[in-house]
């Protein structure tokens, strides 16, 4: 059945990209090339991740919400087995979880270098596998290769990053190269394609269940477009249809078996913040920033469509329909993990990019589209690095006051503000505790130690001393009540904190601000929005 490469405008002649073949791949090109040639796009695309590169090279930890508690983990697994402070308190337990890529591959970078240079190495890894899967599976689409998914790369800072969620982000990656090997064997023998696309499945099943959907979502928009334009009998075609779903049926054992089945009540829809996941895709810091680059890019759509120099392939209509109607009908909170829906319009934003293709035979739209690439990309990344080094401000006094902690210490974290961590500025400052299980093999109260999330656990006696739940640290005002005793409505982690704690982070203060707790707090540090403070133990009754 034949796939085709459909122009922007009706009256652009097929010729413009070539006519797709009986097996469902695109012709060969005329002589003339309608594009940069391979090794211009592979030296662009070089290029373009040198660029994009520097904030992460210039900032070994960056100020992203949950990348240093991943990070700490990550220094656990490599530490554990010879420090004898971490293992006092924590442990692993190895499972089938939905949520291992980083887990099993920053450890053996770390063998090689230094934790934080391996989680910069990770970052790249990330970058470089969402670009590339988006130029491969335009390869697979048209049948040549095309600059235009280049345009990939100013995308790879966005909202979700911000967040944190790497081993999502990993898994975009893995599920553009998945979907594009399914397009280039889908006419070939059977047996190849049911075994790489499962091959695939398990793979972003370990990156992060989300990823597996996102590769479900382009393939059923994939395998909709060959219904709706095949030919022939409709029964074969509706059983080729069905049995595209088959590589996805190990996610169920594999669910099943996995403590993550555990959390799959803890589910919440909400209808606010549909929009804000689509922002999330093109907004990083700044509004200007964002409207600006939406404008040039739709500018340069409009200027080549008016040429007739954009091609559309077919994928995309069903994509769209698709991947709207999953993004409207998903919950908020999925396997309790928050911000479920919002992660999606990110990942589909670079399988829209890979189903356009532009046609750059002209020298002047080649030149054309290169210097508004590097543009782009040069006011993203100027942007990224920015606000980078004026938050790397809190980074070096964080960094300093972790110096002041003892080796071994439990570290209690808790919020001056309710509203903290909600300014993408604030992001850094949410999880920055963990620093103090990388520097000092301590406790932290924040580190992600959840069932059927993490690999990571407590040991007694220090298991009933954390947040097991991921929520949000207390406030000031809940320890100053519950400092002698515990809370009336049931135990908490920070119940009778200044027997259980050596040092309390209060994040998101003023400068200046007082101590709240003269009695039971001996200030350390203070920083911009963070202040550390020794924990002063409550006098032992005499015997």
């Amino acid at each position: 059945m034949a796939q085709m490469n459909t122009p922007l405008l009706p009256s652009a002649t097929p010729s413009r990209v070539g006519p797709a073949s009986a097996h469902g791949h695109a012709a060969p090109p005329e002589r003339r090339p309608h594009d940069l040639r391979g090794r211009w796009i592979a030296l662009l695309f070089i290029a373009c991740l040198a660029l994009v590169a520097v904030p992460v090279v210039t900032h070994p930890l960056p100020p992203l919400s949950d990348y240093v508690n991943h990070l700490a983990r990550m220094h656990v697994i490599a530490e554990l087995p010879h420090n004898p402070d971490i293992a006092r308190f924590y442990y692993l337990k190895w499972s089938i979880l939905p949520n291992l890529m980083m887990d099993m591959v920053v450890p053996v970078i770390d063998r090689l270098t230094d934790i934080y240079t391996a989680g910069e190495i990770y970052t790249l890894l990330c970058f470089a596998l969402i670009a590339g899967g988006t130029l491969t599976l335009n390869r697979a689409l048209f049948g040549m290769w095309s600059a235009l998914p280049l345009v990939a790369f100013p995308l790879l800072y966005n909202g979700i990053f911000l967040i944190g969620v790497m081993n999502y982000y990993f898994g975009i990656g893995l599920a553009l190269f998945a979907l594009a090997f399914w397009v280039l064997l889908r006419d070939r023998p059977w047996p190849w394609r049911y075994l790489v696309s499962t091959l695939f499945v398990v793979v972003l099943f370990f990156c992060h269940l989300f990823a597996a959907g996102v590769y479900g979502v382009g393939l059923l928009a994939y395998e909709l477009d060959r219904l709706r334009q095949g030919r022939g009998p409709l029964g074969p075609r509706l059983l080729g249809f069905a049995a595209a779903g088959l590589p996805f049926l190990p996610i169920v054992p594999m669910l099943l078996a996995s403590p993550t089945w555990g959390l799959s009540t803890e589910n919440i829809w909400e209808p606010q913040g549909k929009v804000d996941g689509i922002e999330m895709v093109v907004n990083v810091y700044f509004d200007y920033v964002a409207i600006t680059l939406s404008a040039v890019v739709v500018g340069a759509a409009m200027w080549a469509a008016r040429h007739r120099l954009l091609h559309v392939h077919s994928l995309m209509l069903p994509l769209l329909l698709v991947a709207g109607a999953v993004y409207l009908a998903m919950p908020r909170v999925v396997f309790a993990s928050y911000m479920a829906d919002q992660r999606l319009p990110v990942a589909i934003a670079f399988f829209v990019l890979a189903a356009l293709r532009a046609d750059l035979r002209h020298r002047l739209a080649r030149r054309g589209f290169a210097v508004v690439l590097v543009l782009l990309l040069a006011v993203r990344v100027g942007e990224v690095q920015v606000v980078w080094n004026r938050l790397s401000q809190w980074t070096v006094a964080f960094s300093q006051s972790v110096s002041l902690i003892k080796p071994g210490s439990r570290v209690l974290v808790a919020y001056a503000d309710i509203n903290g961590g909600n300014d993408p500025r604030d992001l850094g400052l949410v999880h920055a505790a963990c620093l103090a299980m990388i520097e000092k093999s301590s406790l932290v109260t924040t580190a992600f130690a959840v069932k059927g999330k993490q690999i990571l656990r407590v040991h007694e006696p220090y298991r009933s001393h954390v947040d097991t739940e991921d929520g949000t640290p207390p406030q000031i005002e809940q320890l100053l009540v519950t400092e002698e005793e515990g809370t009336a409505d049931g135990p908490r982690y920070w119940d009778v904190w200044p027997q259980n704690f050596d040092y309390v982070y209060l994040l998101f203060t003023e400068r200046g601000a007082p101590n709240p707790d003269s009695d039971r707090l001996k200030p350390v540090f203070e920083g911009e929005r963070f202040q550390l403070y020794q924990v002063i133990p409550p006098t032992a009754p005499p015997s």
